[in-house]
């Protein structure tokens, strides 16, 4: 007598919660995301159903009517005001308005292209962006990690609220200090002074402005950064360096090996969003320093459009002007997140 051997087949299994049968789902069947990111397979031929419209919006009012506000504050305040780029080709005069100024195609964009100064001022935009990328951009990630190494709680919230206060000042409050400090009668140069050395002003050095942008940019707005890896290193597991340390990993290979692939995530999607702020470097910060180290190294894309817009008037050379840097800026985002697809990445978004 020879034994035969059965499949198994799909039957009714007990569910997890105990009340009552499950069918067990067939092979080959289609996964179906539920909410909260949790998925179930579907035996093949099975309708889905799928809620109308109308359900949804039913459903999710409370929250819509919550947004609503945001909403409407960045349609008026952003998209709205996205209509008024037609002058960028026209001949604006805001005297006749936009319905009376002529229309001259492209020629507005020709001038932005073939103008020195504006080259001068992409030129300047995208040193500062290169420096700040390798010497801004890593140091809140580092002071992170050094946080998240400390022990003592209490330390390491005394540091990062010490290290965070700076966020909340203006950068007029940010420049005085820095003048008040390293400036010609700062508080460096007479001392120094005091001591026999020559006298020295950074703040009017054209040759140390890259460095002292980067320093204002880091001592103000590092400590913002430091809060957001700060969340991205609590999701680690801490089972992982538990392992990483009994298979003989030291400080340095458990960050290597553990903590950094674990926040990869996270400077992935502030890189995106960095390099599509490549050309917004701070126009606050360099319009108020523009005048002491002169527009040679301080004039940026956003400084070139103020001063040719609203302080020369030629209304639609600026318009193209700046219509060119959002164009340049949407590119570099588009083009970054396609990179992070390339590596696995999710980046700011992903098609379903």
């Amino acid at each position: 007598m020879t034994a035969t051997s059965t499949s198994p087949v799909p039957g009714p299994t007990a569910s997890p919660s105990g009340r009552g049968l499950r069918r067990a789902p067939l092979a080959g069947g289609r996964q179906v995301r539920r909410r909260g990111g949790a998925t179930a397979a579907l035996p093949e031929g099975v309708p889905v159903n799928r809620v109308s419209l109308r359900a949804r919006l039913r459903r999710d009012r409370a929250l819509l009517l919550m947004t609503l506000p945001a909403v409407l504050l960045l349609a008026v305040f952003a998209y709205v005001p996205m209509l008024g780029n037609v002058i960028a080709w026209q001949d604006y005069s805001p005297y006749v308005g936009i319905g009376s100024s002529p229309f001259v195609g492209w020629a507005n964009f020709e001038r932005v292209m073939t103008n020195p100064a504006f080259l001068e001022a992409v030129g300047n935009t995208l040193a500062i962006t290169a420096f700040q990328l390798v010497f801004y951009f890593p140091v809140p990630i580092v002071l992170a990690l050094l946080l998240n190494s400390v022990v003592t709680p209490a330390l390491r919230t005394t540091i990062q609220s010490v290290v965070y206060l700076p966020h909340f000042f203006s950068w007029v409050l940010v420049v005085t200090i820095f003048q008040q400090i390293l400036g010609g009668a700062g508080l460096l140069n007479r001392v120094l002074a005091d001591r026999g050395f020559t006298g020295f002003d950074l703040m009017t050095s054209p040759d140390a402005f890259l460095v002292l942008i980067t320093a204002q940019a880091v001592w103000k707005d590092a400590g913002w950064g430091i809060i957001i890896f700060l969340a991205a290193l609590s999701t680690v597991n801490p089972e992982q360096y538990e392992a990483a340390a009994m298979d003989g990993a030291g400080p340095w290979r458990r960050i290597w090996h553990v903590t950094l692939p674990a926040i990869r995530p996270t400077i992935i999607l502030l890189l995106i969003l960095r390099l599509g702020d490549a050309l917004t470097v701070g126009f606050e910060q360099l319009i108020l320093q523009r005048g002491a180290v002169g527009p040679g190294v301080s004039e940026v894309i956003d400084t070139f459009v103020y001063y040719q817009g609203v302080i020369n008037g030629d209304w639609a050379f600026a318009a193209a002007a700046g219509l060119v840097k959002g164009v340049v800026s949407l590119l570099l985002v588009l083009g970054a997140n396609k990179l992070a697809h390339v590596f696995g990445e999710d980046g700011v978004y992903r098609k379903s």
